[in-house]
């Protein structure tokens, strides 16, 4: 029996409409009656249009570009919600931005991370759903409960069916030493050997490859990251596989931030493919034919349903 609210309710921001659609689809259930606009000095405007009172409501919202935007609109829709006296209030967040702001690199450094979990609370959030954090340990900035979901499984998934019989000239290689660990887990998936890129980065965005540990040649490597941003880490580590052998480069990720050059260096590098789900809104400009969007709508609907209903979400994570 579900004891935090007499009713479920699913509402959306403006970040990832068409994720938040498919996710209500799956579940049978229609997005809230809410309208998200703005002032005309650009302040945000929420009406929530329905009753709430005792709900379990749940607000798909993934907080990326243009990240400050559609972070203060998830805050603003907690805050509605909280002030109607919803039964309690589930952060959607498909993509978690400001994710890599999560330590101080150097002196007077922000912890932006961590001020984006307090912003969370203090609007009313009860709860966060998201999927694969920069780094894992970021749950423990929240002082409410965080599920945290898996892509890799997703992904891992789309290659054994693409590959099938093809799978034992298949590498699973880490773009850095940073990714070793993700990497590992999807080689396990895959059952395919790991390799592992060394490089250095003299400066940010700019990154040189030093080293390549294992053995790629003649070989279908597929490079695993969670977040491809400008894609300067991974086009230049696919061109170093290809210049000591490598049969084919595959790219992966969960989050296809793509931002800046990241298009152009994809469409003219040796990359032969790109894998990105859909935690992120691709818009039409960014869909090239390099790029692949894999649906995370399942995963989340299933999440949810379980949230709702009281029911271990770490069984879902051993199904994945």
């Amino acid at each position: 029996m579900n004891y935090h609210g007499k009713d479920i309710k699913l509402f959306a921001g403006n970040s990832n409409r068409e994720l938040a659609e498919e996710i209500a689809a799956k579940i049978g259930l229609p997005l809230g009656a809410s309208v998200v606009s703005r002032f005309s000095d650009g302040e945000i405007s929420i009406s929530i249009n329905e009753v709430v009172r005792g709900s379990d409501v749940f607000i798909i919202q993934s907080t990326c570009t243009p990240v400050n935007d559609n972070l203060v609109e998830l805050l603003i829709l907690i805050d509605a919600l909280k002030r109607a006296s919803a039964g309690r209030i589930t952060a959607v967040m498909p993509y978690f931005g400001y994710a890599r702001q999560d330590r101080k690199a150097k002196a007077r450094d922000p912890i932006s991370a961590k001020l984006v979990a307090n912003l969370l609370t203090t609007a009313g959030a009860d709860r966060v759903l998201t999927m694969d954090l920069h780094a894992p340990q970021l749950q423990g900035f929240f002082d409410i409960p965080l599920d945290h979901l898996l892509g890799g499984p997703i992904i891992a998934k789309y290659f054994q069916k693409k590959f099938e019989s093809k799978m034992d000239d298949v590498v699973v290689v880490s773009p850095d030493v940073g990714s070793v660990g993700r990497s590992r887990k999807f080689a396990e998936k895959l059952d395919a050997p790991l390799a592992i890129i060394d490089k250095r980065r003299p400066k940010a965005n700019v990154c040189e490859v030093m080293n390549i540990i294992g053995d790629v040649k003649g070989k279908r490597c597929i490079l695993v990251d969670d977040i491809i941003d400008t894609a300067g880490t991974i086009v230049s580590a696919a061109s170093a596989l290809m210049d000591i052998g490598a049969k084919e480069v595959y790219a992966c990720c969960t989050h296809g931030v793509l931002s800046g050059p990241a298009i152009d260096r994809i469409r003219t590098s040796p990359l032969k493919e790109v894998i990105v789900l859909n935690t992120i809104s691709l818009p039409k400009e960014k869909r090239i034919s390099k790029i692949t969007s894999l649906s995370v709508a399942d995963v989340f609907a299933e999440a949810i349903e379980r949230i709702y209903g009281d029911i271990s979400i770490s069984t879902l994570f051993t199904q994945q």
